[in-house]
């Protein structure tokens, strides 16, 4: 049903479905908005960008009712409002998707949507009901979701239309994305924007906060960005391009196409062979699948493969954080793992000359609570010159080497006391990756190194990355963004179900080939650099032996196509993953210090659909 404020068709009278006016608000020693002034009409899509830190996410919480705005005006279709809470906000027709899901992995996908709403017959949840609202609004707006699916089970971007499907329950009008593609592959990323497009159209506003130029001109109409908390631009889409935008969120030229030279690989680094690491269940096929590569000095390796594919398991396990099956690990020439079991520590490894850029930068990568200049400290602590006699930390040289971190990265920060936790994600990122980089390690390994930020941060990333390979360092690079793999690497491996399935060099690997590969294709792949897959391997045939190159993988669809959804779906965006990849557990950032951090950020628990309770 329509909301009782707004129609179900685009207003033709002018007045914005959404305008904030001269919105100010302060946090200690930042000015995150200042004045801010925007105007969003009906039907629109509407993106901001700008800058890591640049009030963007403060902006939209200060809409959603997170917080309270220290100056200025909410109004929405002209009607001043000042909400206090989500809940006021979603009452008034908004509603958010943030960066991390806030779903039950255990329930279905209508007990998700409907939960804290649920229909109710005779004082009872009507479970029937429930589910025919939810498979109508599927239907809809073309979301292809299966309602009796298990949310644990779904790949994440049909987990990110779930959480669209909420909204849409609690009939927003203004559905507010943060960052919505963060942690999709581009085949999960082209559906969300189609499904943007189709909620435009039926008169809905959405917001699309994001960092992905291509993105926005693929899908906005209009475009506001922000720098240092204030409005640089208010850019018709049609009549802009990407550089113009990207010069107005960093206030210089951004070189939007370039290119790194080659590396010069020299020793090996990292020695990877048969590892295995099991799978999530007993008798479930491995994780990583009896995988050997190597990394040398002077050369970028870009692992490549659609999420779930064992690209976290590998990481997690070369690291220390996850043990192995079988095989061998050597970093530097010392052997850190042999045979089954954890191996050796984190500490240990550290010490044989391994970085780490964890994927998760909030739970694995930092202490969110302790200050910046903590956790930049993390793996310098405990020798000169932060450590002093008697192995005390010297506060002094420890905020001073904060500082030339903070500013070597480019960190927006009020200061390194503050919590690590209180920055944006993209300077979270930032601060994490130049810890690391700081330990000029002989073998730095990153995963996802630029997920939420920025483009002018992106540039600066790159660079350092590639510095860091020419001062003569290995880099193993994974990342979701195929051009971001393409762009950096010297190589391109490229994993398939817990196995390797390509190794190409730079001239060989391209867009087409390496994403055939990804999708467990082998067409293009050149034979010399194919490597046997999982089909292969059942065969018993492979390049050497004449077997015929590799169909590609069909993921089995989670439902028949009724409902609204499609059985095709699923395979265009997993291609052949079977459930969202989640860590098996998540580590303190005390673990990546070497000191053997406890577990933490354990699921949140499930609770029966019928105990009311609001959404928020």
């Amino acid at each position: 049903m329509p909301h009782p404020q707004y129609p179900d068709t685009p207003a033709s009278d002018g007045v914005p479905e959404v305008e904030l006016r001269g919105v100010v608000k302060r946090f200690p020693g930042v000015l995150a908005c200042d004045h801010v002034d925007l105007a969003v009409a009906t039907g629109e899509v509407h993106a901001l960008m700008g800058e890591n830190g640049a009030g963007k996410s403060t902006l939209m919480s200060v809409l959603y009712g997170l917080q309270r705005p220290d100056a200025g005006t909410v109004l929405l279709r002209g009607t001043p409002h000042a909400f206090t809470s989500p809940l006021q906000a979603i009452d008034a027709g908004l509603g958010m998707v943030h960066q991390g899901f806030k779903l039950f992995p255990s329930l279905t996908v209508t007990e998700n949507v409907v939960y804290g709403s649920e229909p109710r017959r005779r004082g009872l949840v009507d479970r029937a009901a429930a589910r025919a609202r939810v498979a109508e609004l599927v239907e809809r707006h073309s979301l292809h979701v299966p309602p009796d699916a298990r949310v644990g089970d779904l790949p994440v971007g049909v987990q990110q239309r779930v959480e669209i499907l909420k909204l849409l329950y609690r009939d927003a009008r203004v559905l507010i994305l943060d960052e919505p593609t963060a942690v999709l592959t581009p085949a999960e990323a082209d559906r969300l924007l189609d499904v943007v497009r189709g909620l435009a159209a039926a008169g809905r506003t959405v917001l699309l906060v994001t960092h992905k130029l291509h993105e926005v001109m693929a899908v906005s109409d209009r475009v506001t960005v922000l720098r240092d908390g204030r409005v640089t631009a208010r850019l018709d889409t049609a009549a802009t391009d990407p550089a113009a935008i990207a010069e107005a969120m960093t206030g210089r030229a951004v070189d939007l196409d370039r290119t790194h030279p080659a590396g010069r690989p020299a020793a090996t680094v990292l020695d990877v062979t048969g590892l295995t690491v099991a799978g999530p269940t007993r008798g479930a096929k491995p994780a990583v699948d009896d995988i050997t590569l190597r990394v040398h000095a002077g050369e970028i390796v870009g692992i490549a493969g659609v999420a779930g594919n064992g690209q976290t398991e590998l990481v997690e396990a070369l690291a220390g954080l996850r043990p192995t099956a079988a095989g061998r690990v050597a970093v530097a020439g010392t052997e850190v793992a042999s045979g089954g079991g954890k191996g050796a520590s984190v500490a240990h490894r550290r010490r044989a000359g391994l970085a780490y850029v964890p994927e998760d930068r909030a739970e694995v990568g930092a202490a969110r609570t302790a200050p910046l200049a903590d956790n930049l400290a993390l793996g310098f602590h405990r020798r000169a010159p932060l450590a002093g006699r008697g192995g005390l930390l010297r506060r002094a040289a420890l905020r001073a080497h904060a500082a030339a971190v903070i500013e070597r990265f480019g960190v927006k920060a009020a200061s390194g006391a503050v919590p690590i936790g209180t920055l944006s994600g993209g300077n979270q990122q930032k601060a994490i990756l130049g810890r690391e980089i700081t330990h000029d390690a002989p073998l730095l390994i990153v995963e996802q190194p630029t997920r939420g930020v920025d483009i002018g941060s992106i540039e600066n990333i790159h660079a350092r990355l590639v510095e860091y390979r020419d001062a003569g360092h290995g880099v193993l690079l994974v990342s979701a963004e195929l051009s971001e793999v393409l762009a950096l690497s010297d190589r391109v491996l490229v994993m398939y179900e817990g196995r390797v399935v390509a190794d190409l060099p730079r001239g060989q690997a391209d867009a087409a080939t390496v994403g055939l590969a990804m999708a467990g294709g082998t067409a293009d792949v050149p034979a010399q650099t194919r490597r046997a897959t999982p089909t292969d391997a059942r065969s018993g045939a492979g390049p050497a032996d004449g077997g015929e190159a590799a169909a590609p993988a069909q993921a089995s669809a989670d439902t028949d196509g009724t409902d609204g959804t499609d059985s095709t779906d699923s395979t265009q965006e997993s291609a052949g993953t079977q459930h969202a990849s989640t860590p098996a557990d998540a580590h303190s950032a005390a673990g990546l210090a070497g000191d053997g951090g406890a577990a933490s950020g354990a699921s949140p628990l499930s609770r029966p659909i019928d105990r009311g309770g609001d959404h928020d």
